[in-house]
């Protein structure tokens, strides 16, 4: 700072650049808060059972799926930004009514799928500190029926950003495990492909990191924000970063299960979120460490059911024609509000009654990977169809199509083979 004649302190960094800054700021959020969702319950505990049956067998798919992750949803960001229209809608106007509904069919399973596995991980940690699941989703139900019924999407992004910030002490509870470095390095290029059940876990990790609410989420939420052209470095630098942080969660879990369990488990499967817990949380003692892990577990589980049920709520919005945003008031967006508030509400209902959460979630996630070949495949032919100079085409194009063909390709194969 330096000090003018009139002793007004005036600010050393330019004007110029202070709103560079402020426009980076307000730009960043919606790549954070689905990658942060990406990281939910039921990813958790999918890489949580990797780690405790196949040790660090399936450490090296977690940071190869990075750029894949961030080449998916890089195309959501593009055809939000340059259309302005979500992805329901933009199904609709190039292929129709019919495979709009089948897309957004696709969705709504996912999200159900995914809103139980959230909400189931939720009660599983109420349990652990003897809250019953009844109370546990009485709680978080009604928690985020009023913050959106009293909040506009900024506060909800906000809200979302900071308890997805808990699930960073993953990465404490892994570095204390303290992991054999060998073991690992040489665990991590030990491939078992031949095995149905190590095959299956791969589709339910590929599965868990490429989920089809997430497209719909991240496109809907540039549109929402108002993102322009001029914003889409910045939206990708926003993505490109969550996909690289929700990724190092996703190892961190697998190193400190496959250091705890793997080891002293047996290979044996897991059956509740306490018996992850009580496996991982001596590391850090026994009350510290379940403290850090129902925070990480809460954030991963609390920051995925915002999304979606926003996205189940706003894609139904678009394919009915009607108003979906949370920038709508309640009375302007009935329908809107109407899906998000009934989808919590019989989710919380069909987990206090008491489910399966592990196998649940597993099966939720090779579920995503099945799901892939539709979602993917209208994603590509949707970012082909955008106008000069933001459509996909070249050599890029060539490089994407790779990229989703293997993975959708391989995320059916394997659950496929994991089934029979």
């Amino acid at each position: 700072m330096i000090i003018d004649s009139s002793n007004h302190m005036t600010p050393l960094v330019p004007p110029q650049r202070r709103s560079r800054w402020m426009r980076f700021a307000a730009v960043i959020g919606p790549g954070m808060v689905v990658m942060l969702a990406d990281t939910d319950a039921g990813s958790v505990i999918t890489v949580a059972q990797s780690g405790a049956q196949w040790g660090y067998r399936l450490l090296l798919l977690q940071l190869i799926l990075v750029p894949v992750l961030f080449v998916v949803q890089e195309l959501t960001v593009r055809l939000g930004i340059v259309s302005g229209k979500g992805h329901g809608d933009l199904i609709q106007e190039y292929f129709g009514r019919g495979w709009a509904l089948l897309s957004v069919g696709t969705l709504v399973l996912a999200c159900i799928g995914a809103l139980l596995s959230e909400l189931s991980g939720l009660a599983g940690v109420g349990l652990m500190f003897g809250v019953p699941a009844w109370l546990s989703m009485l709680v978080v139900v009604g928690g985020l029926i009023v913050m959106a019924y009293t909040g506009s999407y900024l506060s909800v992004e906000r809200i979302a950003l900071v308890i997805g910030a808990f699930e960073l002490v993953f990465l404490l509870v892994a570095w204390k495990s303290q992991p054999d470095m060998a073991g690992m390095l040489s665990g991590a290029i030990s491939i078992p492909w031949r095995e149905p059940k190590y095959l299956y876990l791969v589709a339910a990790n590929i599965g868990a990191v490429i989920m089809p609410w997430m497209v719909f989420y991240q496109q809907s939420s540039v549109v929402e924000k108002k993102l322009t052209v001029d914003d889409l470095p910045t939206a990708r630098w926003d993505t490109a970063f969550g996909a690289i942080v929700t990724q190092i969660i996703m190892a961190a879990v697998l190193i400190a299960t496959a250091a705890t369990l793997g080891i002293n488990n047996g290979g044996a499967a897991l059956d509740t979120v306490q018996q992850i817990a009580q496996a991982i949380t001596p590391v850090l003692g026994q009350a510290t460490g379940k403290l850090l892990f129902a925070m990480g577990m809460i954030g991963s589980a609390l920051v995925a059911t915002i999304v979606v049920t926003l996205t189940a709520a706003r894609t139904l919005g678009e394919v009915l024609g009607v108003k979906h945003s949370l920038n709508h008031a309640p009375r302007e967006a009935p329908w809107f509000y109407g899906i998000y508030t009934a989808s919590l509400i019989a989710g919380g209902v069909v987990v206090a009654s008491g489910i399966d959460l592990v196998m649940l979630s597993v099966g939720v996630q090779v579920m995503n990977a099945l799901l892939l070949p539709i979602v993917l495949g209208f994603l590509y032919l949707l970012a082909r169809r955008l106008p000069q100079p933001h459509r996909l085409q070249g050599g890029y194009a060539a490089v994407v199509a790779l990229v989703i063909l293997l993975a959708a390709g391989f995320g059916v194969y394997a659950g496929l083979a994991g089934l029979m």
